[in-house]
């Protein structure tokens, strides 16, 4: 009975660690698409709300983003963040922010300042419940402007969960 009551405290606090709020920081390098663009080593910070919707795997919850790369282009966004469990520890990762992007170098420029971010990722859970994850992201207008380069970026990513 006593490591039944044990399983079950573990379990209790692993579900609710594994959908905490958290401040993600991330560090990587953007590939501009087009050939003209420099591209950079960038720096991330992102904070994911407590989910809104849970099941048994999945769960939704809002999130923003602010992303700086070393020539000062700024993108920043809110929306939605998806979070799959694979198992106790490992996770997969999606979003899509919508937001606002400021090229600071003109040959980076997206084609207008509305951009959306989307992200994939792929994750670890660690035993003090924060995270570790890598993740590719794009931004681009969605064909909104008559120019649409877009960017991508690979970040390795620590997730402080609270």
């Amino acid at each position: 009975m006593k490591k039944i009551l044990a399983l079950s405290a573990v379990l209790a606090i692993s579900a609710g660690m594994a959908h905490a709020q958290s401040i993600v920081l991330g560090a990587g390098f953007a590939d501009f698409s087009d050939s003209d663009s420099d591209d950079h080593a960038l720096i991330a910070l992102e904070y994911q709300h407590r989910p809104f919707h849970q099941a048994t795997r999945f769960s939704v919850g809002w999130g923003a983003a602010l992303s700086i790369d070393e020539a000062g282009d700024t993108h920043i966004g809110a929306g939605l963040v998806g979070l799959y469990s694979l198992n106790n520890r490992w996770f997969l990762e999606g979003s899509v922010m919508p937001g606002y992007f400021s090229e600071a170098d003109e040959l980076n420029d997206l084609g207008g300042s509305f951009q959306i971010r989307s992200l994939l990722g792929i994750g670890y859970t660690l035993d003090n419940g924060n995270k570790v994850s890598m993740a590719i992201t794009h931004k681009s207008n969605a064909s909104t402007q008559e120019d649409n380069p877009g960017v991508n970026a690979l970040l390795f990513r620590y997730h402080f969960a609270f």
